[in-house]
């Protein structure tokens, strides 16, 4: 059984879609084992996004994560990873498919609603940023 990490953006929490997103991922089978939400500080922002660190937009990334609540979530099931990502869609919504969480429900490129780790060795640092409570694989 494969897992992932998943983060309801600050733009999705406040606009209260915490309940439909977390639907979807149920409604495919997938099983939500850990859940919290969270204000994150500075210092977990830039671990969560320390590859981007040298990129232009890095700051604003850090910025933006920090600016409201987050609901994280581990996320449990079959190929949980690239599905996930399937599900969430594009990162710029006006490539996301329609049906996908972003194509429905992001607002521009930055306020796309959802994070998902990207593979399994990225999974599992983002779950020990998360999550440092639970135990590893």
């Amino acid at each position: 059984m494969e897992r992932t990490l998943v983060l309801i953006k600050p733009d999705g929490v406040e606009r209260k879609l915490m309940g439909e997103i977390i639907s979807i991922y149920e409604k495919k089978g997938f099983e939500i084992s850990a859940m919290k939400l969270a204000r994150p500080t500075v210092e977990v922002a830039k671990e969560h996004y320390y590859e981007h660190r040298n990129k232009v937009f890095y700051n604003e990334l850090v910025d933006y994560i920090t600016g409201g609540y987050v609901c994280a979530l581990i996320i449990e099931g079959e190929n949980v990873i690239d599905a996930v990502r399937k599900i969430n869609g594009e990162t710029d919504p006006l490539k996301a498919e329609a049906g996908s969480i972003r194509g429905r429900f992001a607002l521009s490129k930055a306020e796309n609603c959802v994070h998902s780790s990207d593979s399994k060795e990225s999974a599992e640092r983002e779950i020990k940023i998360w999550f440092p409570e639970m135990p590893q694989l």
